[in-house]
């Protein structure tokens, strides 16, 4: 089987549609639409619905989407283990347009002598396992979810405590307010689409919609950013949560608004994961830099689930 063509499959179902894919992967659109295609062929099954919105999997393209996932994992190991001698440090930040990959980028412009590589895996099981396996170095994580726990030879430390904001349309309730107490945003329905079962956000929304009486909805699929900002824009009953270092740009008609959340500040607590064992000097390097972030961490007047990683 072609892994590229597996690869640019998972790109398509993560990012939501063939455009972004092909950004993501840095390729045409149509170098992605034709990779779908043999991989169809191939496997014999449809595996998208294509959309004005983009692409959604198809129930075939859901029940392929894990494999798809291991596929790719059992590669990377593959190529591991006849590169012993990899220089760039591989890191996984989740997604490039979140707070992990502005640390990761101010990294990089304080040591551009670290040659880096650039990776996003889908969850923590994922990123402990490319640790393990020496596929990459780091990974910025939220841990450790409840009923849970890190391998005796994966190491965290948190790094990161990321504002959540509230993104509103000009026509919500709270689109005039300055700044919004989290328990009142207790009767708002807050839209958060691609929250995935057994991952570490989706710990993360529950204990913060429990502690609060929040009602953060879940429903639908996730066609990517775009639309969601399209959505809340058009939508007045309808807010969602961004990070504050989160990068967003949409038409200047949307007049979306992002307000500071106050009493307490929900916060995304980012840690960096490394394995004890890797002897690659990037990850020290990259622990010496973040140092100094962890200052902010943990300070009163923020909130997050008692699972967290304190130190």
């Amino acid at each position: 089987m072609d892994l590229s063509a597996v690869r640019t499959f998972v790109a398509v179902v993560d990012a939501g549609g063939f455009q972004h894919a092909a950004a993501e992967l840095a390729v045409t659109q149509q170098a992605v639409s034709k990779r779908v295609a043999v991989l169809e062929r191939e496997l014999g099954v449809r595996l998208f619905h294509r959309t004005p919105g983009g692409a959604r999997p198809t129930i075939d393209g859901q029940a392929f989407l894990p494999h798809a996932r291991a596929l790719l994992r059992a590669g990377e190991r593959a190529l591991a283990s006849v590169r012993p001698g990899r220089r760039a440090l591989r890191v996984d930040v989740i997604g490039r347009r979140l707070a992990p990959a502005v640390l990761l980028r101010e990294f990089h412009q304080a040591r551009p002598d670290v040659e880096l590589d650039v990776v996003t895996l889908f969850d923590v099981e994922a990123a402990v396992a490319a640790l393990r396996a020496g596929t990459i170095d780091a990974s910025f994580r939220a841990v450790t979810m409840p009923g849970s726990r890190l391998p005796e030879d994966v190491r965290a430390v948190r790094v990161h405590d990321e504002p959540l904001e509230l993104l509103t349309g000009p026509g919500h309730a709270l689109a005039a307010a300055r700044a919004v107490a989290l328990p009142d945003l207790a009767g708002h329905r807050i839209w958060v689409p691609g929250i995935a079962a057994g991952t570490e956000w989706a710990a993360y929304y529950a204990d913060l919609a429990a502690a609060f009486g929040l009602t953060v909805e879940v429903t639908g699929p996730d066609f990517g950013t775009e639309l969601l900002l399209d959505t809340v824009a058009d939508t007045p009953a309808l807010a969602t949560f961004v990070g504050a270092h989160t990068r967003l740009v949409w038409p200047a008609g949307h007049d979306l608004r992002r307000i500071p959340v106050r009493g307490p500040v929900p916060v995304y607590p980012h840690a960096l994961l490394w394995q004890t064992d890797n002897a690659h000097p990037g990850p020290a390097a990259l622990r010496a830099h973040l140092g100094p972030a962890r200052e902010g961490t943990g300070t009163a007047g923020t909130w997050v689930p008692d699972w967290v990683v304190r130190a």
